[in-house]
């Protein structure tokens, strides 16, 4: 009797299933042909037109982005300035991290107190000539991996004698040592902005060395200029070194300027004796530190630096990292100098280090806390405010120039 009840239910639910299945393929069929018709409307609406496929993709995304296209075919159209600008920022910015990491590096292993040793009780690195050796050595591979490429050999296109660079390595090796030594006795932005005044004795030089005349304009700037590095200096003393300290890092830095502009001078003394055709800016770069590595190392040897440069290695590892670091970014910047003002001219070249210059003048009181008044940064602002003058001037000369 179950059997039965059990046996018609099933076959109620059968037919029932049956049904409703016949149902849902009839409202599917009334559903495609519906979906069809629609298809088949012309998207126009009332209006005749041919039929358009129909898609599943919005029409918005198979058009590119209008900003994308439009600064493709601005790229497109001006191909050589933007290869220009891509030029001007790598060199801005290798300039840039070279020479502002070089500084910060140089100030931090001149003024920070290490672990003393024996011959460093006080904790300071005790030899700015090994300092001024590092950057030489590696400028020397550089130079020779690089006149090696431009020129196919190191030694055999030289037209000028090694003994020629002889006295601007010399000069450059003192600029140097004056320029570590000052650091312990006068903060980095003294000596930054105590660098912008070298314009006097570059004068003072040229008039001696090649008899070159200056206008009475750039006196009055050079004037200018020294009372804006006099403020500076002045305004930024420290209490806690007494004006005798300070006075012998001044004199240091007189050194670094006298030595610097004459090194300069004589470089383009060689340049006219022996014709810049034959001698390009790395033959310069190798005959001067080819010389100048020869004058540190006799340095080193004879005031007997060596024995307490490694004994303060040994305590104190870090402080020959520091070196390594200062003498990969002097070698880095020197090939950044030559390359911008090659592609860009000594002009766009002045501008990136006068900015460079403000730069580390901020990073270097921020990162070791100098103390920056009113009074000194008036003074700084003379300063940089003729330097930016005097590129304006130079700027208009050459633009004055008939082509």
């Amino acid at each position: 009797m179950l059997d039965s009840k059990d046996s018609d239910s099933r076959s109620i639910h059968s037919h029932d299933s049956r049904s409703i299945q016949s149902e849902s393929r009839s409202i599917l069929s009334d559903s495609r042909s519906i979906l069809s018709d629609c298809r088949s409307i012309p998207s126009g609406g009332d209006n005749d037109g041919p039929e358009k496929p129909y898609t599943n993709e919005s029409p918005a995304l198979n058009q590119p982005s209008s900003s994308s296209s439009s600064a493709a075919a601005v790229v497109a159209a001006n191909p050589d300035f933007f290869a220009t600008a891509l030029r001007f920022l790598f060199c801005f910015t290798g300039l840039q991290v070279s020479y502002l990491t070089w500084g910060y590096m140089q100030e931090l292993i001149m003024t920070t107190t290490f672990e003393p040793t024996t011959s460093a009780p006080d904790g300071k690195f005790p030899s700015a000539a090994f300092c001024v050796f590092s950057n030489r050595f590696l400028a020397i591979i550089v130079a020779i991996i690089a006149v090696r490429i431009r020129h196919g050999a190191v030694c055999a296109n030289n037209v000028a004698p090694l003994l020629a660079f002889a006295p601007c390595a010399l000069s450059n090796t003192m600029s140097s040592w004056s320029q570590y030594a000052s650091l312990r006795y006068v903060s980095f932005p003294v000596q930054t902005v105590f660098k912008s005044s070298k314009i006097i004795p570059v004068m003072i030089m040229g008039k001696v060395l090649k008899g070159t005349s200056y206008p009475v304009s750039q006196y009055a700037e050079a004037f200018m200029i020294t009372v804006g590095v006099a403020i500076f200096s002045i305004a930024s003393k420290s209490s806690d070194k007494d004006t005798s300290t300070e006075i012998v890092g001044l004199l240091f830095m007189c050194m670094y300027i006298c030595f610097d502009c004459f090194t300069s001078q004589w470089q383009d003394k060689v340049y006219v004796k022996y014709g810049r055709a034959n001698v390009d800016p790395y033959q310069m770069m190798l005959g001067v530190n080819s010389s100048a590595i020869v004058m540190t190392t006799a340095g080193l040897v004879l005031g007997g630096d060596i024995p307490k440069i490694i004994e303060f290695f040994k305590v104190n590892p870090t402080v020959l990292q520091y070196n390594v670091i200062t003498a990969i970014t002097s070698a880095t910047g020197q090939l950044f100098i030559y390359t911008t003002i090659k592609e860009f001219g000594p002009i766009v070249f002045t501008v990136i280090m006068t900015t460079r210059q403000m730069i580390s003048i901020c990073i270097s009181a921020m990162l070791f806390g100098h103390a920056m008044t009113v009074k000194a940064l008036c003074g700084a602002l003379i300063v940089f405010g003729v330097l930016f003058y005097q590129i304006r001037r130079k700027y208009m000369a050459r633009q004055s120039r008939p082509n």
